[in-house]
């Protein structure tokens, strides 16, 4: 037979189906009594009785036809029920009418039957319409959005705001808001799910309209239709963007058929009737067997039937599949008839049997059907499979969903069928990832879930931010009982869901066969074709919604692909022990350059791969021996439409409308050019472009192996897996590989698409499943808070209390269903397994990426999801499987940490990556990573050099790169160490509720000594990194602050104009963000000043005094602008507008705080003294500013003792919990020592004459002079210019030098008494 493993092969050729004279002569023929007995037991007419034996015809394969013809005969009325029936109008195949019947832009599926919204409430009707009599269709829900389902007439006019429901004469279902539509709306129903299907039922006799949902009535939505002349009803539907469903006016068996109700389209009466007559004679030859030495018929169990080769069986079933072959390439008759045949072999037997039964029956169906029959039969058997699990509904055991699943891999087994449903149905015609998903029931009770799980349980999570404290709460005895019910009860759901999964596993596990190579390509190899086209059109289509896989069944195909892969892997490594475990695996990073493996158009690290092959042509040469021929380059760079200049001869060539404006500005790339077989400038490699040379010993010329650049479908196994002298997937290995093979080519590939699924959508729906979890957290609180009030309301309140009782009820059954709904999404998302397939995703990741890094440039090949992915991954087990389950149970948890680490400390500021969204992950990543405890000891793991590094590129001047997160990192580093900085949250924030408590904003300090002491050495080492580093980050504070200071203006201006004014939210986002940017470069101030003083204080240093200078300048501005009476940034901060929560007094005047004591009070006696003359000869110096921090409104007499602060003024005395009292006295000490010298600098000071003070600052003497010009200023003014600009202020001449301007003036006199 066709099928692998078969001990007899038949040519259908072989059985003519002819009534010659030489048919009863062929040999094996039993004798004529046998045989009589033997048709008429297969062919006795179902209607009657089998008459007695003497009565009856005798039967022989000559008089067969004529019997069968007789028997299969149906009546004329069955036959004419396919033409017009009283009450209806249109043609007899409904479908939706895809011509006119439609409103907005809406993709209609190639049966008419399937439509997806394209536009905002897209409308379209059937060709069909209803004016008598009772009537019923079905929609299957593929998507639960806003959709309203029903009937309209045809005068009923829609447009993209109202449709089914909000006109006159048309009524509509809506279970995404559990409502009903005709003009107006009330509630009705029930909400709907993905996976469910409505029944929509019109009964003109009555004049009533109602709904089914999964079969349940959801009773009469409307009465008094109206009815008679001119009013016919139209099957409808209006959806929103993005939504989806399938129609079946009866095209295909109703699943749920209503007595009294007749589809719109007529099902096959009088096929169907010959179906299942034939179907019968099947059967019944299945399950008698011939015996000719006994002569006599023998009844067997159909299970334990066997193709013998026997030719009077043969001859039997050639006459059965003559009439069935064509009746099975339909629909209706697949589903009805063949559909229900194999799902009551899979029901009635074990696994086992049911698979070795079904086998036969696909040799059976190869071996009497033409082709193309069976072709027709299994992809409408597999689409059919494929809706019957889909859309049925959830029950305790999954019983459905097992059958179904077992039936597809009965199918699948068969290897002849397998690979024609891998090759033309599988990806082609529809959407098998469907399979492999397991739906999340919307409605509780409907999937049994209270049996399973009868006793619901919740975290009482309680914390409080800001201190360090902590609320553990003792969880009492019954507290405890119920948990531990709870946990049994997810325990037996998730044991059931298990058996679902690994069924799933088993069919990828079939696609993934490469050894059933007999007559053709392995199954895995047509997979991996099928898969690269999936994982490209998910890729490219992101904003085509209709080819993209739902990501809710991208995340359940991904574990199900992890598993199949991972056995397969391990397979291999037992009978290669020079292959790896797949605990080790990773990508070798020549798979990204050798163009094997198409990666479409995701971006690399290095950029474009077209700059990437002209840039990197002569590293690949020397380290992976690969050669590219200048002329096919040449002509690659002259396709590239992304190069800026190409040659003229290939402008020429170029077809005119790829040009416009004369040629400087291009067009949108033509779609020909993104084809897979066309157009591959972006592609690596060009046909016939790449020689290679194995490193092991040098080739002639005569031995290169030249290397074409394939798509996925014109590969073959020797292009994935290789031969002798070719490497497949692995051609051009680097020295630093080693030449062992890590398992099999192709299983590198599939592991290559598991990571890229993972960064298209997989992790966004970890996130997104996330909600379940807090909404459960949400009510909990709500019911606790409803608990509290009501212990403490007074028992005479009894309208309070059946107010609190009945909102307790309802919270109490909102957690009831939540709780059981969240251990279906932890089964099925989170459970520890679905976590270790992360994990081993993230480990995959990080061998790549440190396997890559080792080919130094040929790094940039890499594309960048597998940065991504690892980011993500991480987060995703950090942020998404908590609480139930803890990365840090996970093995290997602490070395997986710090590789982590390693690759974020060194890739975050890596040359070879271009990519700007890239860059800022990475560096988004490493700041989110020394907010935690664990993943900051992880970066103090890593080698010195590395942490070093990492330092050392944080402290690189801020302009030209994104600096706020640069600096983000370095205030974290310092957080817990400096002045008043040991909060989590904000003081006056206390009292609000976070919106993500998991932020990395709002966790504990948790500051590293260990890179502080890094910083330090760095900041000395050099006379160049400490000037430029705070020089920028001076730049950067005067800008920050500045700014904010121009939009509380605008804020408050605003607010105080009498007509109603709203501030955008945008500007008050970026208002807030300016003040926060100013506070944290303020605080990296006060790190470097506490680390490395000298910087700022020895003067023998050149810059040392400008930079202090500088320093004491944008402090007294943000004093005075902060501390002054009744101040506009007093008046904001009043205001407390939504979006300006951060902005407070407390955190920006602790943070300069912080600084003035470290510069007065720390510092040695010489430098305070420096400290304190640069301060005091600031123009802009106020006391008062200084005095405004401990709440006093002016400076105290000296020698008095400071009074106590005014309740009603802001003053660090108030903040005893967050300033210790150590701090509060080194204010008190530095307010007394700025009061005494502020009173001496005053005595002391002399009049100073305008036209000796700077003309730039006037705030200074003029101190120097510019050389060659002349010009003059302050030393202060010039040095900071000179930091940016080397232009004079005035002439715009070059300065060579700058002299004091002392000396220059005694030159200028000695020179004129010569």
């Amino acid at each position: 037979m066709a099928s692998k493993g078969s001990s007899m092969s038949f040519s259908r050729k072989s059985y003519r189906l002819t009534s010659d004279a030489e048919k009863s002569r062929v040999t094996g023929i039993v004798q004529e009594k046998l045989l009589n007995d033997y048709l008429h037991r297969i062919f006795s007419s179902l209607e009657h009785a089998p008459t007695a034996a003497t009565s009856r015809k005798p039967l022989n394969f000559q008089n067969l036809p004529e019997h069968l013809d007789q028997l299969l005969h149906v009546d004329n009325e069955d036959e004419e029920s396919q033409g017009q029936v009283e009450g209806r109008l249109g043609p007899s195949t409904v479908v939706l009418d895809h011509t006119g019947g439609f409103e907005g832009l809406l993709l209609v599926d190639d049966d008419l039957l399937g439509v997806i919204g394209h536009s905002n409430f897209g409308t379209i009707r059937s060709t069909t319409c209803v004016y008598k009599g009772k009537w019923v269709y079905e929609v299957l829900i593929s998507s639960q959005g806003l959709m309203q389902i029903g009937w309209c007439t045809i005068n009923c006019r829609f447009n993209q705001e109202e449709g089914v429901g909000d006109t006159h004469n048309s009524y509509a279902y809506d279970g995404n808001r559990v409502r009903k539509w005709n003009v107006t709306t009330t509630n009705y129903g029930k909400a709907w799910a993905a996976g469910d299907i409505v029944s929509c039922l019109i009964d003109l006799d009555d004049g009533t309209l109602s709904f089914c949902l999964n079969g349940v009535s959801l009773g009469t939505a409307f009465e008094n239709l109206s009815r008679g002349l001119g009013m016919a009803y139209f099957p409808a539907i209006s959806l929103s963007f993005k939504e989806s469903v399938a129609f079946n006016f009866g095209s295909r068996p109703l699943r749920y058929p209503v007595a009294g109700y007749r589809p719109l389209q007529d099902p096959p009466r009088a096929d169907l009737v010959r179906a299942q007559k034939l179907l019968g004679c099947f059967r019944a030859v299945l399950s008698v067997e011939l015996d000719p030495v006994e002569g006599r018929l023998v009844e067997k169990d159909s299970s334990e039937w066997q193709l013998q080769g026997q030719p009077t069986v043969l001859l039997t079933l050639a006459h059965i599949f003559h009439r069935f072959a064509p009746l099975l390439r339909k629909v209706y008759l697949v589903e009805a008839v063949l559909m229900s045949f194999l799902r009551g072999v899979v029901e009635a037997g074990t696994p086992a049997q049911a698979q070795s039964m079904v086998r036969q029956i696909l040799d059976l169906l190869w071996l009497f059907m033409e082709d193309y029959e069976v072709q027709d039969c299994l992809k409408q058997l597999m689409m059919s499979l494929l809706r019957l699990y889909r859309f049925s509904p959830i029950v305790p055991d999954l019983s459905l969903q097992i059958h179904y699943l077992r039936l597809t891999i009965a199918i699948l087994r068969h290897e002849k069928s397998r690979k024609f449903l891998l090759s033309n149905v599988l990806f082609d015609v529809l959407r098998s990832v469907v399979f492999f998903y397991i739906k999340s029931p919307l409605r509780v009770e409907e999937a049994g879930l209270q049996e399973l799980i009868p006793t619901t349980w919740w975290p009482h999570r309680s914390s409080r931010e800001g201190k360090d404290s902590k609320d553990v709460k003792d969880e009492t005895a019954e507290e405890h009982r119920r948990r531990r019910a709870y946990e049994r009860g997810c325990q037996r759901l998730k044991k059931r869901i298990e058996v679902v999964e690994e069924l799933q596993v088993q069919i990828l596990k079939l696609l993934l066969n490469n050894k059933d190579d007999n007559g053709g390509e392995a199954s895995r190899y047509i997979f991996l074709t099928k898969f690269r086209k999936f994982l490209q059109e998910n890729a490219s289509g992101r904003g085509n919604m209709p080819m993209l896989c739902p990501p809710e069944y991208m995340v359940c195909f991904l574990h199900r692909l992890i598993s199949a892969l991972r056995y397969y892997w391990d397979e291999y490594k037992a009978s290669n022990p020079r292959a790896s475990f797949s605990e080790e695996a990773y990508i070798p990073p020549q798979v990204f350059y050798n163009g094997k493996v198409d990666y479409f158009d995701l971006q690399r690290l290095g950029g474009l791969l077209s700059h990437l092959r002209k840039t990197l042509k002569d590293d690949l040469a020397s380290k992976a021996n690969i050669l590219i021929d200048p002329l096919e380059l040449q002509a690659a760079t002259m396709d590239d439409l992304d190069e800026d200049e190409e040659p003229a001869p290939a402008a020429a060539q170029r077809p005119m409308q790829a040009l416009a404006m004369g040629g400087v500005l291009p067009l949108p790339r033509p779609s020909w050019l993104s084809s897979p077989t066309l157009g591959r400038a972006n592609r690596f490699l060009s046909t016939a472009a790449v020689s290679l040379m194995t490193p092991r010993r040098p080739l002639t010329t005569s031995e290169k192996v030249k290397v074409r650049t394939l798509s996925a479908e014109q590969r073959t196994r020797e292009d994935i897996e290789g031969s002798h002298w070719n490497e497949g997937l692995l051609l051009g290995r680097p020295p630093e590989e080693p030449e062992q093979p890590l398992t099999e080519n192709s299983l590198l590939e599939v592991l290559d698409g598991a990571v890229m699924m993972y960064n298209l959508s997989v992790h966004q729906q970890l996130g997104k499943m996330v909600g379940v979890s807090d909404d459960v957290n949400e009510y909990a609180v709500a019911l606790r808070d409803t608990e509290d009030k009501l212990r403490r309301c007074p028992k005479r309140r009894k309208d309070i209390l059946a107010e609190l009782t009945k909102s307790q009820k309802v919270f109490s059954e909102k957690l009831d269903h939540l709780s059981r709904r969240l251990a279906w999404v932890h089964a099925t998302v989170y459970s520890q397994e679905k976590m270790l397939d992360i994990y081993w995703l993230l480990r995959v990741c990080l061998r790549t990426v440190e396997h890559g890094d080792r080919t130094g440039s040929l790094f940039a090949f890499m594309p960048e999801f597998y940065l991504s992915v690892a980011i993500n991954s991480y987060s995703a087990l950090k942020n998404y499987f908590g609480p139930v389950h803890s990365m840090e149970e996970l093995p290997g948890y602490e070395e997986t940490l710090t590789r982590l680490a390693a690759i974020l400390a060194k890739h975050f500021a890596d040359t070879r990556i271009v990519g700007t969204d890239i860059r800022d992950s990475l560096m988004q990543a490493l700041a989110s990573y020394v907010c935690y405890p664990h993943s900051l000891r992880a970066v103090e793991r890593i080698p010195e050099e590395q942490r070093i590094a990492m330092v050392r590129s944080l402290l690189a001047p801020y302009e030209q790169r994104p600096w706020a997160q640069t600096n983000w990192i370095l205030v974290r580093l310092w957080r817990g160490c400096g002045f008043g900085y040991r909060y989590t949250r904000l003081p006056h924030l206390l009292k609000t509720k976070p919106e993500d408590a998991n932020l990395p904003s709002l966790q504990k300090p948790c500051p590293s000594t260990l890179l502080q002491q890094h910083m330090a050495d760095l900041l000395r080492e050099g006379p160049d990194v400490a000037p430029s580093f705070l020089n920028s980050v001076l730049n950067q504070l005067n800008w920050a602050f500045s700014e904010f200071i121009g939009m509380i203006q605008e804020i408050q201006q605003a607010a105080e104009r009498l007509e109603r004014n709203f501030v955008d939210s945008r500007q008050l986002k970026v208002c807030a963000t300016c003040f926060d940017l100013s506070v944290s470069l303020l605080r990296v101030l006060e790190m470097t000043i506490t680390l490395v003083p000298e910087i700022f204080l020895d003067w023998a240093r050149p810059t040392s005094e400008m930079l202090l200078r500088r320093l004491a300048q944008l402090l007294n501005q943000v004093l005075n602008r902060v501390t002054a009476e009744r101040n506009l940034f007093d008046r904001v901060v009043t205001l407390r507008l939504p979006g300006l929560e951060s902005v407070d007094h407390y955190p920006i005047l602790v943070a300069v705080t912080g600084i003035l004591v470290r510069l007065l009070v720390h510092g040695p006696a010489s430098g305070t003294e420096r400290a304190t003359s640069v301060l005091l000869a600031d123009p802009c110096f106020q006391l008062r500013s200084i005095c405004y921090l401990l709440g006093q409104p002016e400076p105290p007499a000296p020698g008095t003792v400071l009074p106590a602060p005014d309740r009603k003024r802001f003053s660090l005395q108030s903040y005893t919990d967050y300033i210790s009292v150590e701090e509060l006295a080194q204010v008190e000490q530095m307010l007394a020592h700025l009061t005494s010298a502020s009173a001496q600098a005053a005595a002391a000071s002399l009049p100073t004459s305008e036209e000796d003070l700077c003309p730039i600052c006037y705030a200074h003497p003029i101190s120097a002079v510019f050389q060659p010009c002349g010009h003059k200023s302050c030393k202060a003014c010039i040095n900071q210019h000179l930091m940016n600009n080397k232009d004079c202020f005035f002439c715009k001449a070059t300065i060579v030098s700058v002299e004091d301007w002392e000396k220059a003036a005694s030159t200028s006199t000695t020179s004129s008494a010569a």
